[in-house]
């Protein structure tokens, strides 16, 4: 048997192992983290989604050249700002991005327009729209590439570079990035932000349950809601036993 085999059946059973991925990719930088996840799964096993918000142009710059040939999903609520859709076309034409919408179904999606779903049953509202379009998606690939980072809420302050989440790893390139350093690699690289950044909004995402805010204040702002459950719990239940 040759070295190749050996060491290509050691990197399948560490990419099933959270902790030994954890060890391995914890002191790497960013940059490192995202080439190395290509030599323990293959591409075809690697899903990335991105809200195309503000944080969102700096993950998506590296990805353009560090794997340029990978596939990002973008979930379109149908909900979203305009100048939201303007910039992902922009990033893609300019980082040559392959991106690919995910819609929800148009019934269920017209039913929650039409009763404003969005002001009594929000988190239903977010099932419908975002979660439940991604499942299939989700259930193609092994990892999932997301560009959170620890300061941006409670819940993402405690996550690590590797979560299991279901029967999907989550990886987070960036979960330990502060926001200075974040920053410097934006004006450095004279990446483009949100045109809504401007105005006052510190995060986007539907124009129904976002305001201006400093960070994600304005994220479903008055509500007891902070995350649309993509990256929470939600797909946890669906562990397979």
């Amino acid at each position: 048997m040759s070295a190749n085999t050996n060491l290509g059946k050691v990197k399948d059973a560490v990419a099933g192992d959270i902790l030994a991925l954890n060890a391995i990719f914890r002191p790497l930088t960013f940059q490192k983290r995202l080439e190395e996840l290509y030599n323990y799964f293959p591409e075809e096993e690697v899903l990335y989604t991105s809200s195309f918000g503000t944080k969102s142009v700096f993950l998506l710059h590296l990805i353009s050249q560090i794997r340029p040939s990978q596939t990002v999903h973008f979930i379109d609520t149908t909900y979203h700002f305009p100048e939201t859709i303007a910039y992902k076309e922009k990033l893609a034409k300019r980082f040559k991005l392959k991106v690919i919408d995910v819609r929800p179904k148009e019934v269920e999606n017209n039913l929650t327009r039409q009763d404003k779903w969005w002001i009594d049953h929000p988190k239903m509202c977010c099932s419908i729209n975002k979660i439940v379009p991604l499942e299939p998606v989700i259930a193609k690939h092994k990892v999932w590439i997301s560009g959170l980072m620890s300061g941006q809420t409670t819940f993402r302050s405690h996550l690590r570079v590797f979560e299991q989440q279901g029967d999907i790893i989550k990886f987070h390139p960036l979960i330990d990035i502060d926001e200075g350093e974040f920053l410097y690699h934006l004006d450095y690289h004279q990446l483009p932000r949100h045109p809504l950044e401007a105005q006052g909004y510190g995060s986007i995402g539907c124009t129904h349950c976002t305001a201006k805010g400093r960070g994600r204040s304005g994220r479903w702002k008055g509500r007891n809601k902070s995350e649309c459950g993509l990256h929470p719990g939600y797909f946890t239940r669906k562990t397979k036993s």
